[in-house]
C-alpha cells in the first residue's frame, strides 16, 4: 500500500510528470526555476540493470559547490530507481537549466558527519516535505552530494 496521500497520488504526481517531461523536451531550457519552489536539475543517469540511460527531475540545493538530492521516493518504502543507478555507478551527468555536466555522487547517510546539516538545509530548501517524507517510511532517506567534475 503506498503511504502517498490520496491529493499528491492524483494531482502532486501527475504534475510533476508533466513538468518533467516539459524539462526533458527543451534540455533544460524551460522548468529550471519554478516560482515558489526548489530550482530543479535533470540527473542523467546508466540504469544499474539494464544499462539504459535514464533521465530524473529532481529538486536540489546548492552548497559548497555540490549539487544535493535526496533519495525520499515521497516517503515510500523503497528507495527510488535513479539511487540504485547512481549507487552501482556513481559516474553521472546533471542539467543545471540548459547546461549539461558530468558528476560524480557521493551517497550521504545519517552516519555522515555533515547529514544532519544538510538535511536541514534540503529540508527547509524544499518547503520541508523531507520531514514528512521521512515520518512516512522506516528506511533513512540518504542525501545526494552531485560534484561536477
Amino acid at each position: 500500500m503506498s503511504t502517498i496521500p490520496v491529493w499528491e497520488r492524483y494531482l502532486g504526481i501527475p504534475l510533476l510528470k508533466v513538468h518533467d517531461a516539459i524539462y526533458r523536451k527543451t534540455n533544460g531550457w524551460v522548468g529550471h526555476k519554478i516560482p515558489g519552489q526548489a530550482p530543479i536539475l535533470l540527473l542523467h543517469t546508466v540504469g544499474a540493470k539494464t544499462g539504459i540511460a535514464r533521465t530524473n527531475a529532481l529538486s536540489y540545493l546548492l552548497d559548497g559547490g555540490s549539487y544535493h538530492v535526496v533519495a525520499s521516493k515521497g516517503g515510500d518504502p523503497k528507495a527510488p530507481g535513479w539511487y540504485f543507478n547512481l549507487k552501482a555507478n556513481p559516474t553521472v551527468e546533471i542539467n543545471v537549466g540548459p547546461k549539461r555536466m558530468p558528476a560524480t555522487a557521493r551517497i550521504i547517510g545519517p552516519d555522515d558527519a555533515d547529514y544532519a546539516r544538510l538535511w536541514k538545509l534540503v529540508n527547509e530548501n524544499n518547503s520541508h516535505r523531507y520531514d514528512g517524507y521521512q515520518k512516512r517510511t522506516t528506511r533513512p532517506i540518504p542525501i545526494i552530494a552531485l560534484n561536477p567534475n
